[in-house]
């Protein structure tokens, strides 16, 4: 009997394993161990006071997690949170500040405080993607590029609500004493979404114009000043004015009136502008971020404005400064459209808002860049360009859909750089669970009740800080210029243009009143002239582009035409670790 040799039998193939288990088993590994939560982030170090004046320990920070990293969820969640307060207050201070200037009754500005902060998460989930569309063309940057209701908007708004008073088309309520006042004029703000919904389709198409030929119109000697008139405005007609006691007509202290005291004569504590009380609740306020900012942990640092809030509503409110009462009116669920505006196209405004776009654009450009920096993502080559590309279409995409979620036009917002430098978290997921909190605290109405309820002292000792922190980032931006007797002639003229607007805002005004019996083409053609120059940084980056453009380089220049790109560190806030990351860190370069 022979016995054959052994078959060798070889199992029947596997299938491979499916997409759907392996990501099942890999959140409930994430879901059920410490490492899936807290991985090995040192959250002692995030949230540990500094103590300036003692003996500083060396801390090694924490490790530095990427754009799509596996990111623990505690992290995940305390990032997002950290983001979300970051960006927080210049959220909610467009709408207040809008609202307030149309005098707008309280459940109005609690509806505009909500949509922003939707409008905001959504445009900025919209932001962070990176959708190919054909090609090389993308939508969105791919990065924690969140958006918010530009501030560049505001000073120009105010010069369009201007001139919507002074034509009638908006109510101005004479009392019987003679003194006039604004009434409400919801239609103002109609007018303004309706103009920004059909200018936004030019930053869509400068999305589509070659990165290289938009850096070389928009350098930074024009960015660097437009972003520094905008804070430098903004300072001036909102932020020091509420820090008085308010911005609408009671700061011209009126004898008469409702506004004879402010904010108003109903207010619970109505005084003067400009009284010690009201001075003092905004000081209170600023040295909050002051003191936030010395002994404060890195995550505090990060939320010093919202610090600031707080500090100043506990007092003002134990002092009797608050009204309730928009609280009390402010639904407890809200969403978009549950209030909505007449949406026109005012003529007048269109050549100011496509210059808003314009700047948009130019906003756009420099903080993508600093989001990719802080990132560790490449800043030059085509990714970037594409980035950059993504961006501001994005940008201007949102300037069409925010218009219809009843929201005036959004940009990128550079405050979370500093939170993804200090964090060391760039991950994407962090950024959607960002996003995930601003949609909350909108859909909360109460949350916008809260914060219709701030005090305008409190408000404006806060948005005087922020403020400055926009010209501030102008400030930096020109510092990168390579300064020549061409650069330094460019910005006076520009700032010629600017200041001289910012000081004496009324100088263009009457500037084409001599002109008997204008048609009504040729009178909003005017009234645009007019608008475009009493903004001061639309007056001054006009004249920064204009003369970047036509004055010649100068002979000692030619070789620096284009020059080698400058290598610099990216800011780690080594200071608060306590120790260099030079292993770490590998020097970027920057292309200007």
């Amino acid at each position: 009997m022979s016995l054959s040799p052994p078959v060798d039998v070889q199992p029947p193939p596997q299938p491979p394993p499916q997409p759907r288990a392996s990501n099942l088993r890999r959140w409930k590994n994430k879901l059920t161990s410490k490492e899936g939560w807290v991985g090995d982030y040192d959250f002692g170090w995030l949230c540990s006071p500094t103590l300036p004046f003692g003996p500083q320990k060396s801390r090694r920070m924490p490790p530095f997690y990427a754009l799509d990293a596996d990111l623990p969820l505690l992290l995940a969640i305390v990032c997002g949170f950290q983001h979300a307060l970051a960006m927080l207050a210049g959220l909610i201070t467009p709408p207040i500040i809008f609202s307030s200037a149309l005098n707008l009754d309280p459940p109005l500005q609690a509806y505009m405080i909500s949509s922003s902060l939707i409008a905001c998460g959504i445009l900025s989930l919209v932001q962070m993607s990176r959708i190919n569309i054909w090609g090389n063309y993308y939508l969105g940057t791919g990065l924690i590029t969140v958006v918010g209701t530009s501030f560049a908007t505001l000073s120009t708004a105010f010069a369009i609500f201007d001139s919507l008073y002074a034509n009638g088309t908006c109510p101005t309520i004479t009392a019987s004493d003679g003194t006039a006042s604004r009434g409400p004029c919801p239609d103002a703000y109609g007018m303004l979404l309706g103009t920004s919904l059909i200018c936004s389709f030019l930053e869509i198409f400068l999305s589509f114009v070659p990165v290289r030929i938009l850096q070389r119109i928009f350098p930074p000697i024009v960015t660097g000043t437009v972003v520094v008139m905008i804070g430098a405005s903004l300072i001036g007609s909102s932020g020091i004015l509420n820090w008085g006691g308010g911005s609408n007509d009671c700061s011209s202290r009126p004898d008469t009136g409702i506004f004879r005291l402010c904010p108003t004569i109903f207010a619970p504590r109505p005084l003067p502008w400009g009284s010690p009380e009201f001075i003092g609740l905004g000081f209170l306020s600023f040295v909050s971020i002051i003191l936030t900012e010395i002994f404060g942990s890195p995550f505090l640092k990060n939320a010093s404005i919202i610090v600031g809030l707080v500090v100043g509503c506990i007092v003002a409110g134990a002092a009797g400064y608050i009204d309730g009462s928009s609280i009390k009116t402010a639904p407890g669920i809200t969403f978009l459209w549950v209030h909505t505006f007449k949406i026109r196209v005012y003529p007048p405004a269109i050549l100011p808002m496509l210059a808003v776009y314009i700047s948009l654009a130019m906003e756009a450009i420099g903080d993508i860049t600093a989001s990719a920096e802080v990132s560790h993502v490449e800043i030059d080559g085509p990714e970037f360009d594409s980035r950059i590309q993504g961006g501001i279409l994005s940008d201007g995409l949102g300037g069409f859909f925010s218009a219809l979620f009843t929201v005036t036009p959004l940009s990128i917002f550079a405050q979370n750089n500093g939170v993804i430098a200090i964090t060391r978290c760039a991950n994407r997921t962090a950024g959607r669970i960002c996003c995930g909190f601003i949609i909350l605290f909108g859909i909360l109405g109460k949350i916008s009740g809260v914060f219709l309820a701030i005090p305008n002292p409190v408000l404006g000792g806060v948005t005087t800080f922020l403020f400055a922190t926009v010209a501030t980032s102008g400030i930096r931006v020109l510092s990168y210029i390579k300064w020549r007797r061409r650069e330094r002639f460019i910005l006076a003229a520009a700032l010629s243009f600017g200041f001289g607007d910012l000081l004496v805002p009324t100088i263009f005004t009457h500037l084409f009143d001599g002109v008997k019996n204008p048609g009504t083409g040729l009178e909003s053609f005017f009234s645009s002239i007019t608008i475009v120059l009493s903004t001061p940084f639309l007056s001054a980056g006009i004249v920064a582009v204009l003369l970047n453009l036509i004055l010649p380089l100068e002979v000692a220049e030619d070789n620096d035409r284009n020059p080698e790109p400058e290598e610099i560190t990216r800011e780690d806030s080594n200071v608060e670790a306590g120790e260099s990351t030079a292993e770490e860190e590998k020097p970027t370069k920057r292309r200007y």
